[in-house]
Order: structure tokens, then sequence, then C-alpha cells
């Protein structure tokens, strides 16, 4: 009977073991979610991708530990939750004018080939004031050119002060009339960098930093929707209008800045 017994009490183990394995086997593949890498290739842009994967941007910059958008590296894997295969993401960000100094490069290697003396010593003379010309735009280029990131009106209104006309922020910006606690939406998908009531004048300010160097203002808000350090989608509501500080009528205080310098918002909206 004791034989019997033992390759019975076995064959039970062995069956448990057996139902555990595929009980976990079940249980691990309920709890990963479907998606996809993309990996990220020259002038393609957060922005951009989770637009064409119909992603949150915020979220997929969450769940990727991308900090800002602006630090997203060509050759980056991007994990693209519930997608089944990859997508064409068009690039938006033109790649550096430097790059035509590598197209002129092979140019004076080849004159620098098998030839005679004096054949190879002037072509040599003739191409430095074009490697010189070929960077000089970069040096340059003092004025803001237009930021390659598409905006949106973030609230629609008359225009009460212009871009350049004396009043709060020195001309700076522009000021659109509005209904007290309009809702005020981000021009641009970014990240915000500054969201408070520490600038005397400006009521509650919102600051947005978006790619390229660009940034918004937002100003005379009555309240802020989204604190700093939150990423925000183009036309999220980011903040309610208020009226300045001064008492005058309600309305929006918006720059765009490139890099430090304030440029003309009426330049970048459709």
């Amino acid at each position: 009977m004791a034989e019997i017994r033992r390759p019975s009490q076995s064959g039970k183990a062995g069956l448990s073991m057996r139902i555990l394995l595929v009980a976990l086997v079940l249980l691990l593949s309920g709890c990963l979610r479907q998606g996809v890498y993309h990996e990220v290739k020259p002038g393609q842009t957060l922005y951009r991708i989770s637009k064409t994967y119909k992603v949150e941007e915020a979220y997929l910059a969450r769940i990727n530990g991308i900090p800002s958008p602006k630090r997203l590296r060509v050759g980056t894997r991007l994990f693209i939750p519930d997608a089944t295969h990859t997508l064409y993401v068009p690039a938006t960000v033109p790649r550096p004018k430097t790059e035509t100094l590598s197209n002129t490069t092979p140019q004076t290697k080849i004159a620098s080939g098998p030839t005679k003396t004096a054949s190879v010593r002037k072509p040599a003379q003739k191409s430095a004031p074009g490697l010189k010309n070929a960077t000089k735009p970069k040096l340059v280029n003092t004025k803001p050119s237009k930021p390659n990131v598409k905006m949106d009106w973030p609230l629609r209104g008359k225009i009460l002060r212009a871009f350049g006309q004396s009043g709060k922020g020195g001309g700076k910006g522009v000021e659109i009339a509005a209904q007290e606690g309009s809702k005020v939406t981000a021009a641009a998908a970014g990240k915000v960098i500054y969201s408070g009531d520490g600038v005397r004048g400006f009521g509650h300010l919102m600051i947005l930093q978006h790619e390229n160097d660009v940034f918004t203002v937002y100003g005379f808000n009555s309240l802020n929707h989204v604190k700093q350090g939150q990423f925000v989608s183009q036309g999220e509501r980011i903040a309610s209008s208020g009226r300045p500080p001064s008492g005058e009528s309600a309305r929006l205080h918006f720059e765009v800045r490139v890099g430090k310098q304030a440029v003309n918002p009426i330049l970048y909206l459709p």
C-alpha cells in the first residue's frame, strides 16, 4: 500500500505545481500593458509623437521619465501604451544649418587629391571664405526668428493694447479683452515653469516653456488652474481671466518670448 500512495502524492504535487504556474502566467499577462516602442528620429518632438499616437503629451513624458520635452534625445525609445504598431512621425524641427559644413568638406578633400601642388593650393584658399560664410548665420542671427511652435489664441477678444504700446509690461505683449473668469488656455503644449502671484502688478501670473527656447506669459489672471512643474497640452485650460491690479477692465496680458527677447505675439497666432 505504501508503494501505491507515494506515486499518488507526487502526482498531486506535480499537478498543484502546474496549476500554480498557469495561474502565475495568467496573472502576469493580465498586468502587462499592450504597447510598442517608438525610437525618436532627428527632428521629431514629444508633442508631435503624442499627437500621432493620440496619447496625452504630459502622460507620455511621465511614464517614460522625461522631465522636459526639450530633453528628448534622438535614439530614445519611448513606450507608447495601447499602440499595436509603430507609426510614421513627421519631423517638425529643422536640422542645424551647420550640417552644410559636412557637405563642403568632401569637396576640399577631393580637390586635395593626387594633382599638381599649385592646383591644390588655389582651391584650398578659395574654400576658406566659403566655410566662414557657412557659419555666419549662426553668429549674425541676433533677431529672433519665428519660433517653430504651432500656437493658438489663449483667449478670443478685442486687442486693447497692441505690442509695443506703453502699459503694464513695457509693451512686451498684448492685452486681450475678456469677461472676468473666462477660460484661458495654453497657446501651445509645454511645461509650467511659474504659476503664482509673486510678480507685482500682474495678479496671478503663469509662464509656460515650449520647444526651441520659446516661452509664453499669461498675466492678470484671477485664478491659476495648474501648478509649477506640470505639463499642459495645447488648448488645455490653465487659468481664469481677471482684472489688472490697477483696476482696469477685465483682460489677459499675453506675451511670446524667444529666449529672453519679447516678440509680437500676433505674428505667431492664426
